[in-house]
């Protein structure tokens, strides 16, 4: 009897530590300052950033390993931030979640009191 197939696509990496070692040889050979989150999803063999992102719901070791990835090259973008300046590193930790405005969050509460409800002749009346 054969084996039903779950349906989709096979995943790319059978292992975290299939998919660890691929993440490690994209870091050794690319250039510090060239690493971005799109080339390292190319490396790995997806086709968009978001293939990427999704292998983190897999398992919790996939998570842990793709988010020490993505920290890894926002560090990238934060240390040429640092060096060069630019809005290009900017532009980039913004999608890291990052903010260069401060928002305030400010709260009112009101409370109206309509117990004697008047007409406004009554209201003149009593101010005279």
């Amino acid at each position: 009897m054969t084996e039903k197939h779950a349906g989709g696509r096979p995943r790319k990496f059978k292992t975290v530590a299939e998919m660890s070692d691929a993440i490690d040889a994209y870091f050794d050979e690319t250039a510090f300052d060239k690493i971005t989150i799109t080339g390292l999803a190319l490396w790995l063999g997806f086709t968009s950033r978001h293939d990427l992102i999704n292998y983190e719901g897999y398992s919790e070791e996939f998570y842990h390993t793709i988010k020490t990835a993505k920290l890894f090259v926002e560090n990238a973008y934060e240390q040429d931030l640092r060096s060069k300046g630019g809005s290009g590193p900017i532009f980039a930790l913004k999608n890291f979640d990052w903010k260069d405005k401060h928002e305030v969050d400010q709260k009112t509460s009101m409370t109206f009191s309509f117990d004697k409800a008047r007409a406004p002749e009554e209201q003149e009346e009593e101010r005279s």
